[in-house]
């Protein structure tokens, strides 16, 4: 179940204490219901998932799930302003979208896309890959796709520098959202107790997919 953030001013304190987050505002917004996301690739492919799992793949809440589509391409599902997260080897891609919510691409590779771009729901961003900016690991060409919700809103979290394994942690535990019970692009995504497990039900017709496997990402 989506969860609201109607927090005061002792969490905007902390938030800015653990992320180092700039300016953090005195009152905290509520962060608006899980917006209608599409899939981060074009509909109608084959796809693999490796399923749902915490940043870091060990602890944590399980905000992230792993998308290698056939055609390698990973898109904008929803439009928003896309944020360059850059680290010593490169930069990575987040997008904030209305209503406080924040996905993020990693491993990409050949990024499309600029710092502060508006972007629309289809936008191409960037080439499924093995990139390793910030540090972590990665094995098989895929995007490693996440969800946040930013009650301090996006001028306050900037993670330039910051390295995945604190993005993993920290971040993730402060603002990740879990994937499990959210509807992506007409799949329903629920989390399975261990990581990189889950099911992918496509509601029209409710058929199952088990995580980690393929599935035609049908509409």
């Amino acid at each position: 179940m989506t969860k609201l953030h109607v927090r005061g001013a002792v969490l905007a304190a902390a938030m800015t204490a653990v992320l180092g987050l700039a300016a953090a505002p005195a009152a905290i917004a509520e962060v608006a219901p899980f917006p209608a996301l599409a899939l981060p690739f074009k509909a109608g492919q084959q796809v693999y998932s490796a399923g749902i799992h915490s940043d870091d793949g060990s602890t944590g809440v399980k905000n992230a799930v792993d998308f290698s589509p056939a055609d390698h391409t990973v898109r904008a599902p929803l439009a928003g302003t896309v944020h360059l997260q850059h680290c010593a080897g490169g930069d990575w891609v987040t997008i904030d979208h209305a209503g406080g919510w924040r996905t993020g691409y990693y491993h990409m590779e050949g990024i499309k896309v600029t710092d502060g771009e508006h972007v629309e729901a289809g936008a191409e961003l960037g080439s499924t890959g093995n990139a390793l900016p910030c540090g972590g690991s990665s094995t098989g060409a895929h995007v490693h796709f996440t969800l946040w919700t930013l009650p301090a809103g996006p001028a306050a979290a900037n993670w330039d520098g910051k390295s995945f394994a604190e993005v993993s942690t920290a971040v993730a535990a402060a603002v990740g959202e879990p994937v499990d019970g959210k509807t992506i692009g007409g799949w329903r995504f629920t989390a399975g107790a261990e990581q990189y497990t889950g099911t992918a039900t496509h509601l029209a017709d409710d058929a199952v997919t088990q995580l980690p496997g393929h599935f035609r990402a049908k509409l």
